[in-house]
């Protein structure tokens, strides 16, 4: 196998700060500084300066949006952190979220397959949600007809449990979520019970139960200590399919970065903070990396808990209960991800622009269960995973040859913990175990997609030491704090902290994903302004999200056709063209 070095991320355009600096380093002043560019810190900024404030966002890497972000390999474009989203049809809760914050005209997303646009490949059944709920209904009692009667029931809580969740969640005052909650029946029953405990009552099938837990992946939480309520969340995000914006992650980035400009904020990267700056309980500003100190009214972190807490602020200046509770904090698993680009055309194998969640049986407990790291490099597959097709989802980005390929599997965030270090042995220990993994990786996508280890271009791996050097993630996870009963609502991270001006948003507060963590930045900015999120989202006629079929070339106006025939002319993965005889470009270090 061919190695080359290189960096995990590469290829960006980076922008020169140094005017923003200054030679003399003077201290500057702003109303609200956000450390962390991504969608949570983003939405916060644009908020912030929507309402006249004077913002900066401030990055440590090179280009912003956290895990919302996409890089490129040879032009072929990848977004690590960004799937598929939810709730993007008419009406639906995220297209309204994107245009009150008037970003949406910058954005155009393509629908993913309405007869699946999530695969379930469990051994050798198959089932494939369809982007219609009455029609998921009638396809599961169509497979399970014995099972008709708990089918009927369980997806009638789901949906009225995720009915009252959402209206929960979107008042502010005590008192309106005590009069929310006394016309919840559903969700005061089901709430506070684990998912695996719901769906125990209502289905016996294992392989049914199998299939309804399968987007547990979404928040990487297996169903014995799953929250039902937190579960119902995500499907019903789902409910009405999954949809995926053209130029990928970054054009999510991209749309929200130049309205946080177009207000006068500013977004400035490879700046790394020091520390958050307290006196008398109370924060002030931020120090960088560079000594420079930035002073403001308000400090909003998008980093999670432990980096806020433990890295960024004097633990003489936190209180016992806090201390505790971060002692006790579990975090989401650590992601292992490879991104393939392959030269075939893979809708002659069946491939479309659903995502697949593949997993060896219906044990889903048991799926994730690594202890060491030669148990995740054993074996010649893995036993769980998720694999999607960029360039299916996205039909812009594909150039007539190449197709690009996300496979992801979770595991143990402690397990990378031996890797830390240049030592030689270590990293020669790091790169045999990369090697290891992606092979088993190309298993899992050859047994998908027959002939695809033959047509490999190129691929990456990225580990948990690679998250926590580029998003710079507690032990490298992917979904923040572990979405488990005790750390959810109360038990999660409030917008507001202990600390007077110090406010957290993203994937440990609110919820995670795209839209989870863009709904935490409205809501930490409706607290610091003293509104609803609501007012901070105002119909406005002029912005219109733009949505078409991911494979309905028919659905697809002018200029987007006009673009893809302009676009999708080369074939080559770049310039650097070596030849046929050496096709293969294989895995980078970090």
């Amino acid at each position: 196998m061919i190695l080359r070095t290189n960096v995990y991320f590469t290829r960006f355009i980076e922008k020169d700060y140094a005017k923003n600096m200054g030679e003399d380093k003077k201290k500057e002043e702003f109303d609200s500084i956000i450390i962390g560019s991504g969608a949570g810190g983003l939405t916060t900024a644009i908020c912030l300066a929507r309402a006249g404030q004077k913002v900066i966002v401030l990055e440590q890497h090179y280009v912003p949006g956290g895990w919302c972000h996409s890089f490129q390999l040879n032009g072929q474009r990848f977004s690590p952190g960004v799937h598929y989203i939810g709730q993007l049809g008419e009406n639906g809760s995220t297209r309204k979220l994107y245009e009150g914050l008037g970003i949406a005209n910058d954005l155009v997303f393509f629908r993913m397959n309405d007869e699946g646009f999530e695969h379930c490949r469990i051994g050798e059944s198959r089932f494939d949600y369809p982007s219609d709920p009455k029609q998921f209904e009638r396809l599961l009692i169509e497979q399970y007809p014995e099972e008709k009667k708990g089918i009927q029931k369980y997806l009638n809580v789901v949906w009225k449990t995720q009915i009252q969740l959402n209206k929960l969640i979107s008042v502010r005052t005590n008192f309106s979520k005590l009069k929310v909650l006394l016309f919840s029946r559903t969700l005061i029953r089901y709430g506070m019970l684990s998912l695996d405990k719901v769906i125990k009552k209502f289905i016996k099938d294992p392989e049914l139960k199998a299939i309804l837990n399968i987007q547990g992946g979404d928040y990487g939480v297996v169903p014995s200590r799953a929250s039902f309520a937190f579960h119902c969340g995500v499907t019903g995000h789902y409910k009405n399919g999954g949809f995926y914006p053209m130029g990928g992650g970054a054009s999510i980035v991209k749309s929200m970065t130049n309205a946080i400009k177009q207000h006068g904020g500013e977004v400035r990267t490879r700046t790394s903070v020091n520390q958050i700056l307290v006196k008398n309980g109370e924060a002030y500003g931020v120090e960088l990396g560079d000594g420079t100190i930035l002073k403001a009214k308000n400090v909003i972190s998008n980093a999670d808990p432990h980096v806020t807490y433990t890295k960024l602020l004097d633990q003489n200046v936190l209180s016992k209960k806090l201390r505790n509770k971060l002692n006790k904090v579990t975090y989401s698993p650590a992601s292992l991800i490879l991104f393939v680009t392959v030269d075939m055309d893979v809708k002659e194998k069946g491939i479309d622009s659903g995502n697949y969640w593949v997993t060896k049986d219906h044990d889903l407990e048991g799926q994730f269960n690594y202890s060491t790291l030669d148990e995740v490099v054993s074996g010649e597959k893995f036993p769980s995973l998720f694999i999607s097709c960029s360039t299916m989802k996205d039909p812009s980005a594909f150039n007539g040859t190449y197709h690009n390929f996300e496979m992801v599997t979770f595991v143990d965030n402690t397990i990378f913990e031996e890797f830390e270090g240049t030592v030689g042995s270590v990293e020669e220990a790091y790169r045999l175990a990369r090697e290891r993994i992606a092979e088993k990786f190309l298993n899992n996508l050859e047994e998908l997609v027959p002939g695809s280890r033959d047509c490999i271009v190129q691929m990456e791996l990225g580990t948990p030491k690679t998250n926590k050097f580029y998003i710079n993630t507690t032990r490298g996870s992917v979904y923040g704090i572990e979405k488990t009963l005790d750390q959810l609502g109360k038990g999660a991270f409030q917008a507001t902290s202990e600390i007077k001006n110090l406010y957290l948003c993203g994937a440990s507060t609110l919820s995670h994903g795209v839209a989870g963590a863009t709904n935490s930045g409205v809501l930490t900015a409706a607290q610091i302004l003293g509104c609803e999120m609501q007012d901070l989202l105002k119909e406005n006629p002029d912005q219109k999200l733009r949505v078409y079929d991911a494979e309905g070339e028919e659905t697809w106006p002018i200029w987007l056709t006009e673009k893809m025939s302009g676009e999708n002319t080369g074939g080559k993965t770049g310039s650097d063209d070596s030849g046929e005889e050496e096709k293969r470009i294989y895995l980078r270090e970090i």
